[in-house]
């Protein structure tokens, strides 16, 4: 992850609150499936929080999880802070890159992370895999992915205009992915098929 955002659309804002459309499509569709597969009080590491507005839709689904939101931008963590629950820790400023990120943090419920692997170098996701080890039993990744000749045709495009942008960049294979967690002890794994050809994927060490 960079400390700058990395943004593929302009985002709206209403005081320090942003507003991406693509939050807007998928955060209470996403909000639904977490509310039936997360416990009760359940505390997330959400990272890369972007906006913020994922954790906020799961918010007033699930009012008693507790979500602490992450970011290396200050001005995402600031809308982040804007949108979160009074009873939810402030932003943290996380580096997937950085080797210890996770040695500061207790332990979590589960880690979510929507739409970041893709749009980072292939190290963040081989550190959020290595901090997730660390922290939880449980991670949920949201976003596109690449299944090899059965890949969607959309999201070949859109890893070939991600690759434009940044070479570093690009819709991961799941098969890749899959094998970065199991590296860290993450053996099972599950895959929910969302809209616009993207995933929920359950990575868990049991």
């Amino acid at each position: 992850m960079t400390e700058k955002p990395i943004a593929l659309e302009d985002s709206g804002r209403d005081g320090n609150r942003l507003f991406s459309p693509s939050a807007g499509r998928n955060k209470h569709l996403i909000a639904a499936w977490l509310a039936e597969h997360l416990s009760n009080k359940a505390r997330i590491l959400e990272v890369g929080s972007g906006t913020g507005e994922h954790g906020a839709a799961l918010g007033t689904v699930c009012p008693d999880v507790i979500w602490q939101y992450s970011d290396p931008d200050a001005n995402s963590r600031a809308s982040q802070s804007a949108w979160k629950q009074d009873n939810w820790p402030e932003p943290l400023a996380l580096d997937l890159t950085v080797p210890d990120w996770a040695a500061p943090l207790g332990s979590f419920d589960a880690i979510y992370s929507a739409n970041m692997i893709h749009i980072a170098p292939i190290e963040a996701a081989v550190g959020l895999a290595r901090g997730a080890a660390q922290l939880t039993d449980t991670v949920f990744l949201y976003g596109p992915f690449l299944f090899g000749e059965r890949s969607a045709a959309s999201n070949i495009d859109f890893d070939a205009s991600l690759k434009r942008r940044d070479m570093r960049w690009g819709v991961r294979e799941f098969a890749d992915v899959k094998h970065i967690f199991e590296n860290e002890g993450f053996k099972q794994s599950e895959r929910f098929d969302m809209p616009r050809n993207n995933h929920i994927v359950r990575l868990s060490k049991h």
